[in-house]
């Protein structure tokens, strides 16, 4: 695996490479989901390249950017054993050279949910990844379904830029108690990474409801707040995948997302789950 740093060394990594590119970008602190988008890149690809970078401009002033988990050996590492060809770990000075000053407007589809909750965020994610796409030029993409609104997104953007780039979805990689990967989740304690489940169950119950016909969204999230307890509740709601809009009622014969955030001690978790609602 070859290790790049700067756009030079990149471009020109980039041109021995196949035209049958899968592209994992990712911002480090690797786990089992990584793991599942660079094995299915590897599987569909002639060629993949990933990327490492923890980009700031996605973080508020009160987040987690100078504690967010750096662990570039071990990732490197994995990402080898995983049969990646170009690892592009870039600085802030690559990727934002000084007198940067163009960002991107995601739209409305960033503006409730994470988008209200973390102002900037959507732009720092859009941004970011619009550059890794020009830089990479990739035939696909390999993203996550847990950051769901984000590859709603990103997926926006590659529509609205004609980027000719496939965006492949891939499962939540979850715990056996239900908990989804998260690289935020090395933050949690014992007691807290047992509490942490009550989001994915709260998410599955309103889901399972959903799915038997409950269309009454405003009840079943407000019971779903219970079952978080112990964990503090930031929101749950359900949403159609393609506007990220709070529904009131949920539509028959519709394909939704149950989407979530909790608070487990410090720790901001997400989750969802897709559901079919019947006839």
């Amino acid at each position: 695996m070859r290790v790049v740093r700067s756009v030079a060394d990149l471009r020109f990594a980039r041109a021995e490479l196949s035209a049958s590119l899968g592209f994992v970008p990712t911002m480090g602190a690797l786990h089992a989901g990584h793991g599942s988008l660079v094995a299915r890149a590897r599987a569909e690809c002639a060629s993949v390249v990933a990327s490492v970078y923890v980009n700031p401009m996605q973080f508020g002033p009160n987040e987690d950017l100078t504690s967010y988990p750096r662990t570039f050996d071990a990732d490197a590492a994995m990402l080898e054993r995983l049969g990646v060809d170009v690892l592009f770990a870039p600085s802030d000075d690559v990727m934002y050279p000084p007198g940067a000053q163009t960002s991107v407007d995601p739209g409305p589809l960033a503006a409730a949910l994470e988008g209200e909750r973390r102002p900037g965020h959507f732009r720092g994610v859009a941004t970011v990844v619009l550059k890794l796409f020009n830089l990479v030029t990739p035939h696909r993409a390999y993203f996550g379904q847990k950051d769901a609104q984000q590859l709603a997104v990103i997926r926006q953007l590659t529509a609205d830029f004609d980027l000719p780039i496939q965006i492949v979805a891939c499962p939540i990689v979850r715990e056996a108690d239900g908990l989804a990967l998260s690289s935020r989740n090395a933050y949690l304690d014992t007691q807290q990474r047992r509490d942490a489940a009550r989001l994915s169950l709260a998410l599955h119950g309103v889901a399972q409801s959903l799915v038997a016909g409950n269309a009454d969204v405003a009840t079943l999230t407000a019971d779903a707040i219970g079952v978080l307890l112990p964990l503090r509740p930031d929101y749950i709601a359900v949403v159609e995948p393609r506007a990220f809009v709070p529904l009131v009622t949920a539509p028959a014969s519709s394909d939704l997302l149950v989407v979530g955030a909790a608070f487990c001690g410090a720790t901001r978790l997400i989750d969802n789950v897709a559901v079919r609602t019947p006839a």
